[in-house]
C-alpha cells in the first residue's frame, strides 16, 4: 500500500517536480505562492519554446518542521520553467523596469483546444504573465540550498 506523499516527507532535500496536469499543477502552484523575483529574472526563448523565472520560493513544505524545531523559515532559489510556449503577454509589468520585484499568487491553467491552453501566472498587485501552450509542462527545480527568510516571517495574506 502506498502513501501519499507529504510536505514533511521533503526535508532537506530539494524539490523537483514536473506538472502535467491540472492536479499536478494544484500542487506546484501552492509551493511557488509567494515566491519572490525581479523583471529580469524572466526568460522567454522563442527558439526553444521555454518561459523561465528564477525564483525565491518560500518553502511551505518546511513550515510546520520549522516550527516544531523552532528555527527560522526558509527560502530557496528555483526555476520555473514552463514548456512548449507559444506566446507570452503580460498586464501590469514595466518590462523596462526590471529592478521591480514581482510575487506569485498563483499559477493555473485554462484548457483550449486538443491539449491547449494558457498557463496564468497572477502576481501581487494586479500583475499577470499569460503562457500560450501547446501542452501543460511544468517544471519546478530548487536549485540551491534553503537559507533564511531575510524577513524571517511566513507571508501573511490576512486571511
Amino acid at each position: 500500500m502506498s502513501e501519499d506523499a507529504r510536505f514533511e516527507d521533503a526535508g532537506e532535500a530539494p524539490l523537483r517536480l514536473r506538472a502535467l496536469d491540472t492536479e499536478d499543477l494544484s500542487v506546484l502552484s501552492a509551493l511557488v505562492q509567494d515566491a519572490i523575483f525581479p523583471g529580469s529574472e524572466m526568460l522567454w526563448l522563442p527558439k526553444e519554446r521555454r518561459f523561465a523565472l528564477l525564483l525565491k520560493r518560500f518553502r511551505w513544505e518546511d513550515t510546520d518542521a520549522a516550527a516544531k524545531r523552532g528555527r527560522p523559515v526558509e527560502r530557496v532559489q528555483s526555476v520555473l520553467a514552463v514548456e512548449d510556449v507559444m506566446k507570452v503577454r503580460s498586464q501590469g509589468i514595466d518590462r523596462r523596469d526590471s529592478d521591480t520585484i514581482l510575487s506569485i499568487l498563483s499559477v493555473v491553467f485554462t484548457p483550449g483546444e486538443d491539449g491547449t491552453g494558457t498557463v496564468e501566472l497572477t502576481l501581487a498587485g494586479d500583475g499577470a504573465i499569460a503562457l500560450d501552450v501547446e501542452a501543460l509542462e511544468i517544471v519546478l527545480k530548487d536549485v540551491t540550498r534553503p537559507y533564511i527568510a531575510p524577513s524571517h516571517k511566513t507571508p501573511d495574506h490576512g486571511a
